[in-house]
Parts: structure tokens; sequence; C-alpha cells
């Protein structure tokens, strides 16, 4: 039998910990995307339609893509995120092209369909049920659209701290996709240079990412 207190537990341990996290950690703006969705929307010149980010956090990649003509949804727990999302969409002008809305995504989730939904590092040290979310997201795909994942898939490279990360083909898997109804464009696990963090003596190191990219396909005529 489901508890319904226990997902009030969860939920409220969540927005605790994701509140906590931007109040008390404020940071520069950067106005910068990821550069892992910068390169997949350039690379593949998509035609900007709308998006949906999940996990927008304060804003970065989903103010970048209005910039680019998409029409971005923003999806995050934190209030505090949402409040800078928006002040950063009118410091870039696309107010109109951005719509920011809080989300325990677990519990309430975005309407509607997406030419491009995307998933950024949607991991977290509290419980949450990723892979549930990533099936709500597969659904918000409309049909010759993209889903984009993309997760940590190691720790830094000067951390001696055990930690287990999915591979990318687990992190495929765990989605539970019936293939049959997607093309897989990408799947790739790619190192990168760690620029947001050093080690306790100022190591510059690397960490690994996963990324997968799947385009729904369109619905086959009976």
């Amino acid at each position: 039998m489901n508890d319904p207190s226990h997902k009030r537990d969860k939920h409220s341990e969540a927005l605790q910990y994701w509140e906590a996290r931007y109040r008390d950690n404020p940071r520069p703006w950067t106005g910068r995307p990821n550069a892992l969705l910068a390169r997949w929307v350039q690379v593949q010149a998509l035609t900007p339609g709308t998006a949906l980010d999940l996990g927008c956090s304060e804003g970065n990649s989903a103010v970048w893509m209005a910039t680019q003509g998409w029409q971005v949804t923003g999806a995050d727990i934190s209030k505090t995120a949402l409040e800078r999302a928006d002040r950063h969409a009118a410091q870039a002008g696309v107010t109109d092209r951005t719509t920011f809305e809080q989300h325990d995504l677990e519990h309430s989730f975005p309407a509607g369909q997406f030419d491009l939904v995307y998933a950024l590092y949607l991991q977290s040290p509290v419980a949450f049920a990723r892979d549930l979310v990533l099936r709500k997201a597969s659904d918000a795909v409309q049909p010759g659209g993209l889903l984009l994942v993309i997760e940590h898939a190691s720790g830094p490279s000067w951390s001696s701290k055990v930690v287990p990360y999915p591979t990318v083909q687990e992190a495929l898997d765990t989605i539970g996709l019936n293939l049959d109804l997607w093309d897989v464009i990408l799947q790739d696990t790619v190192e990168r240079a760690l620029t947001e963090m050093t080690g306790p003596n100022g190591e510059v190191g690397t960490t690994k990412d996963n990324i997968l990219a799947l385009r729904r396909k369109h619905e086959q005529k009976r």
C-alpha cells in the first residue's frame, strides 16, 4: 500500500535540501549554457521549437536556448532557483520565450509535449526516482522530437571516493523505453575538463559524462 505520508516526507526532504543549496550558495550569473547541450543543438542544427528543461536550476541553459529562438519551459523544485531564472530571463530580454514552473518532478510535471526535452545532471544526493522522472520525460517528447539526457558517469579524477555511477547502457536501460518507438541518435560516455571545482589541494581534473540522445519515431499509420 502506498503511504502518502512517506511521499510527503520525501518531497519535504528534497525541497528543503535544494532550497538550502540555492539559498546558501548564491553563484554569479554566467549566462553560459551547458556546453554539451549547446554543442548538440548547434552541431545537429536543430530548428528552434518548444523545449522542456528538467531541473533547470537558475536558468543558464533555458535562457540561452530562448536566445536561440526556442520557446522554453523550465522546471525545478527550488523556488529560489526559479526566481533567479526569471530575473536572468528578464536581463536577457527573453521573458516572452521562457516559462518557469515549480515542480517536484516525481509528483508533478509540466503539461504538454515538446520538440526537445532535456535533463542535465538530473541526479540528487537525496532520494529521487530518476527512472520514473525520465520515463515521464520521454512521454513529454512529441513524435519526431528529441530526448537528451546528460548525466555524471564518474566523480572527479582527483577524488579517491568510490561512488557508483551508471554506465551509458545502464542509464538507457533504466529508463525502460520501448526502442521500437525510438531511434538512438547518440549513446556515449565522454571525458571533459572539470572546470566547476578543483581538488582539496587545488588540483585540476577531469570527469566523465553519459550522453543519451533519442528521437521519438512518428507514429506508424495503420
